[in-house]
């Protein structure tokens, strides 16, 4: 066997034990967590509002609370799927009870992951069609379906509009939602929105890392399990 064969599997070996290792590390860490408040789906308070505001961030919560936190998403970002399956329901019931209120703050430089090379920006687009009706229970729902149950994976995946519409359909948006949807009305926006996102980013940790909870501006440690009920107090 040749030196230069010789090379190449070791080179090989080694890429495959990388892998092994990433993979009982992650799926050790995900062993230690659980899902919190399950079974408590979407926020469902018809006293939860959303509202779009002109900078693009969605705030979802009751006018009341008295605290709002910060979420920087990307629709294709994976480990806000994750954020989202552990602890969307826990964050919801939050939402419902009033004690907290969340300024989701969405970006795109996942767009090249995507197999439409714009996922990203027409997801939020399509959350921005959907906030824009102002009912905080169905945002909440199709906010919720986005980043688990029919979030694409990173690489390939994607969503046509037609689908996102559908999916918003199935969360109880209007017709007129499911059309601005469906026909891209606000994708040049989210576009633009998405950079100031990314600019908020940037400017309060230093790079564009997603997901990232602000409270007061602050950093939130995420891997900490009660971090939710910490900030609801």
């Amino acid at each position: 066997m040749s030196s230069r064969t010789t090379y190449a599997l070791g080179a090989v070996a080694l890429v495959v034990i990388a892998v092994i290792v990433v993979f009982v590390v992650r799926s050790g860490s995900n062993d230690e967590l659980t899902v919190q408040d399950e079974n408590y789906g979407a926020a469902h308070n018809s006293e939860v509002e959303a509202l779009l505001d002109s900078d693009g961030a969605i705030v979802l919560g009751k006018i009341s609370a008295p605290k709002t936190i910060d979420v920087f998403e990307d629709p294709m970002c994976p480990s806000c799927g994750v954020l989202e399956h552990y602890y969307g329901q826990q964050i919801s019931k939050q939402l419902d009870e009033g004690k907290l209120a969340v300024r989701y703050r969405f970006v795109n430089f996942l767009d090249p992951k995507s197999g439409t090379k714009d996922y990203s920006t027409r997801a939020i687009g399509a959350m921005e069609c959907v906030a824009d009706a102002g009912d905080g229970p169905v945002f909440s729902k199709f906010h919720m379906a986005l980043f688990t149950s029919k979030q694409p994976s990173e690489g390939d995946g994607s969503l046509s509009n037609d689908e996102l519409a559908a999916i918003a359909k199935d969360s109880g948006a209007p017709d007129e939602v499911q059309q601005c949807i469906a026909k891209g009305e606000r994708v040049d926006s989210a576009r633009n929105h998405a950079q100031a996102s990314m600019t908020a980013l940037k400017d309060a940790v230093g790079q564009a890392q997603t997901p990232t909870v602000l409270d007061g501006g602050k950093n939130v440690d995420v891997q900490n399990q009660d971090w939710v009920t910490q900030l609801a107090g």
